[in-house]
């Protein structure tokens, strides 16, 4: 059961990503998004940063407040 929350914490961590960038990303064109390579590195990193903490997080509140009662 645990493997399931952690993928839902995955997937949860990658929506949070993507509404933030969402807003942090919203003034710039769209041939600077698709063209500039340093920002694929510095957000595609944070994006997938986000989605790993909200796993980590997500296992951790399941094994402390419902697997360990």
């Amino acid at each position: 059961m645990v493997y399931v929350v952690g993928i839902i914490g995955f997937i949860g961590g990658f929506a949070l990503s993507l509404f933030i960038l969402n807003m942090w990303l919203r003034d710039r064109s769209r041939a600077e998004l698709l063209h500039d390579d340093g920002l694929k590195w510095t957000y595609g990193l944070f994006a997938w940063l986000v989605a790993a903490l909200a796993s980590y997080a997500s296992v951790q509140v399941y094994t402390t407040y419902i697997a360990g009662s």
